[in-house]
C-alpha cells in the first residue's frame, strides 16, 4: 500500500511539473543567476526529504532521486525545463565528469574485481577455514573484525571493502548478522581514519586549516576527537558486554537462527562459487598486502614523494582518488600475475573476474552517483553559506559551549549532505578565524569537535559514500545498515555532546575523555539492564 501511495504521489508531482509554464532559466553558465531559496533553510530540505523517504520506504534509489528532483525544483524556481537542465547538467553530468569521483569509481570497480579474484582463487575460503580453527566464538569474530578495521587506517573506502571481503566468511560462520558486520566496518572506517596521522583524512583536514600548521593542529586535536574514540570504545564494549539494542537486536537474533540478512531474500550479490582446492590463505593475504603497499605508494606519489617531498608532507598533499586508483590497478595486475604463476587460476578465469567484480559493485556505484548528484543540488542552493552564517552568528557569547554547538552543527550538516570532507571545508576555516587570536586551546577543541561531528553525521547518513561502501563491503541491504546502526550512533553522539561541554570548560583532554568513557559504559549498562535478556555469545 505504501509503495502504491508513493508511486501515485510521484505521478501527481510529475503531472504538476508538466503543467507548469515552460519558462527558460538563465543558462547554467550564467554566474549571475541565484536561486530564490539560496542560502536559506530550504537548501537543506532535499537531502532531508531523501533521508526520510529512505527510512520510511526502505527503498534508497527512488528516495535519492526524489531528493534530487526537489533540489532541482528549488533551484529552478519550479520551472520544468530549468529543473531537468539543472538535474542533468549541474547534477549527473557534472559529478560523473569530476575527476575525483571517477577515480573513486575506478577504485571501487577494481576492488570488486580483486574480491572476485580472491574468491575464485579460493583464498577467501581458505582463510575462512583457517579462521574457523583459530576464532571459536561470536565475540572473537567481531573483535577480529574491529582489529582488522583499526589496522587498515589508510583510507575509509579501502577499509570498508577490504575488511568486508576478508571477514565475511568468519562472521558468517559464527552467525553474526550482515547488519552487525556492516556496523563494525563502518565504525572502523572514518572514525579510525580521522584519528590516524597517516591517512587521507589527515591530509584533507590539514589542507583546510589556512594560516596555521594544519598537520600539527590535527595531531593536537586527536585526544579531543571524542566521537571517534568513543565509537571504538563502543564497539569493544558492545561485544564484551554482550549487548545489542534497537533494530540490531532483531537482526542478531535472526542471524542466530540462520538468517544473516533479515530481508527474506539473502545476499544481493551472489558470489558463492565452487571452492578452488588449490587456494591457500596466502592467496588472500598477498592481494591484501599488495593493495595496502600499492595504495600507500600511489598516495605518496601524488603528494610528490618521488620529487623530493618528505613522507608526511607527501601524505598531506596526496590526492586520495588518484592514489587509490593507481595503487589498486597495480595491485590487481600483480595479483593476476601471481595467481597465474602459482597456477591457482588460468588467464580466462582471471578475466572473468573483472565483469563479475563490476556487477557486484553496481548497486554501490548507483547509490554513490545519486548521492553525489544530491550533494550537487544542495551545493547549488547554498547550504554551505547558510550553515556558515549560522555558526558565525552563534559564536559570540557562547565560547565555552561552542565546541558542543559546533559538534551538533557538523553532525547535522554531514548527515544532511552525506559528506564529512565538505563539512571540514565549511566549518574549520570559520573556527580558525573565531579563535585564532583569542583562545588557541579552545580552537583546537573546536576543530576536533568539527571533525568529530562531521564523522558522526557521515557515519550514519544514508547518502554518505562511506556508509554506502560499508553496506557494499558487508553485502548488507543499505537501508538495513542505516536503520540498525543509527541508535548506536545516537548514543555515542549524545555522550560526545556532553563530553564537549565538559571539554569547553575544562580544556583538558585527560579530564574530559575519561568522563565520556565512563558515561558511555554506564549508558550501555543501563541499556543492557533495560533489555533484560543477554545477547548470545
Amino acid at each position: 500500500m505504501k509503495k502504491k501511495k508513493l508511486l501515485r504521489g510521484i505521478g501527481v508531482l510529475i503531472l504538476c511539473l508538466a503543467l507548469l509554464p515552460m519558462t527558460v532559466l538563465a543558462s547554467e553558465g550564467d554566474a549571475e543567476y541565484v536561486p530564490g531559496m539560496y542560502a536559506t533553510f530550504w537548501a537543506l530540505v532535499p537531502p532531508i526529504v531523501a533521508i526520510v523517504l529512505a527510512l520510511i520506504t526502505k527503498e534508497v534509489y527512488s528516495s535519492l532521486f526524489i531528493g534530487i528532483l526537489v533540489g532541482g525544483l528549488f533551484y529552478s524556481g519550479f520551472s520544468f525545463e530549468g529543473t531537468l537542465t539543472h538535474i542533468f547538467n549541474g547534477g549527473f553530468t557534472a559529478v560523473l565528469s569530476d575527476s575525483y569521483n571517477v577515480g573513486i569509481l575506478i577504485f571501487l570497480v577494481i576492488l570488486g574485481a580483486m574480491v572476485s579474484l580472491m574468491n575464485r582463487a579460493g583464498g577467501s575460503a581458505a582463510f575462512g577455514h583457517y579462521a574457523k580453527e583459530k576464532i571459536k566464538t561470536r565475540a572473537g569474530a567481531q573483535l577480529a573484525t574491529v582489529a582488522l578495521g583499526v589496522l587498515i587506517f589508510i583510507d575509509d573506502y579501502f577499509n570498508c571493502l577490504t575488511v568486508g571481503s576478508v571477514m565475511k566468511p568468519v562472521t558468517d560462520e559464527h552467525k553474526v548478522s550482515r547488519a552487525k558486520l556492516a556496523y563494525l566496518i563502518d565504525a572502523t572506517a572514518a572514525p579510525v581514519c580521522i584519528i590516524a596521522p597517516i591517512s587521507s583524512w589527515a591530509a584533507a583536514v590539514s589542507g583546510f586549516v589556512e594560516g596555521e600548521d594544519g598537520f600539527s593542529i590535527f595531531i593536537r586535536a586527536i585526544p579531543y576527537n571524542f566521537y571517534a574514540i568513543l565509537t571504538i570504545v563502543m564497539m569493544i564494549a558492545l561485544v564484551l558486554m554482550k549487548v545489542d539494542f534497537g533494530p540490531m537486536k532483531t537482526h542478531e537474533a535472526n542471524a542466530l537462527k540462520g538468517d544473516l540478512f533479515s530481508t527474506g531474500k539473502g545476499s544481493d550479490a551472489k558470489e558463492e562459487q565452487t571452492v578452488n582446492p588449490k587456494g591457500k590463505v596466502i592467496d588472500l593475504l598477498i592481494p591484501i598486502v599488495l593493495l595496502i603497499i600499492s595504495c600507500v605508494i600511489g598516495m605518496i606519489y601524488t603528494g610528490g614523494f618521488f620529487e623530493g617531498a618528505g613522507f608526511v608532507e607527501a601524505f598531506s598533499n596526496s590526492d586520495a582518488s588518484v592514489g587509490l586508483a593507481l595503487g589498486s590497478i597495480c595491485a590487481m595486475i600483480l595479483t593476476i600475475i601471481i595467481y597465474l604463476l602459482r597456477r591457482v587460476l588460468n588467464f580466462t578465469d582471471c578475466m572473468k573476474c573483472l565483469p563479475d567484480g563490476f556487477k557486484a559493485m553496481v548497486p554501490a556505484i548507483l547509490i554513490l552517483t545519486f548521492a553525489w548528484t544530491l550533494k550537487a543540488m544542495t551545493d547549488s542552493l547554498g547550504a554551505a553559506v547558510f550553515v556558515a552564517d549560522a555558526v558565525q552568528k552563534s559564536a559570540g557569547g557562547f565560547m565555552n559551549f561552542l565546541p558542543a554547538i559546533i559538534f551538533i552543527v557538523a553532525c547535522f550538516l554531514a548527515f544532511s549532505t552525506g559528506t564529512s570532507w565538505g563539512t571540514f571545508g565549511i566549518l574549520i576555516p570559520i573556527v580558525v578565524n573565531v579563535f585564532m587570536n583569542s583562545n588557541p586551546q579552545l580552537m583546537i577543541i573546536s576543530i576536533s569537535a568539527c571533525m568529530a561531528g562531521a564523522v558522526c553525521g557521515d557515519h550514519c547518513s544514508p547518502i554518505s559514500d562511506t556508509t554506502i561502501m560499508a553496506s557494499a563491503g558487508a553485502q548488507c541491504d543499505h537501508v538495513n545498515h542505516v536503520s540498525t546502526q543509527l541508535p548506536y550512533v545516537i548514543v555515542v553522539a549524545a555522550i560526545s555532546f556532553i563530553t564537549y561541554i565538559v571539554a569547553g570548560f575544562a580544556q583538558n583532554a585527560w579530564i574530559s575523555l575519561p568522563v565520556g568513557i565512563v558515561l558511555l559504559l554506564a549508558a550501555l549498562a543501563v541499556i543492557k539492564n533495560m533489555n533484560g535478556e543477554k545477547a548470545a555469545q
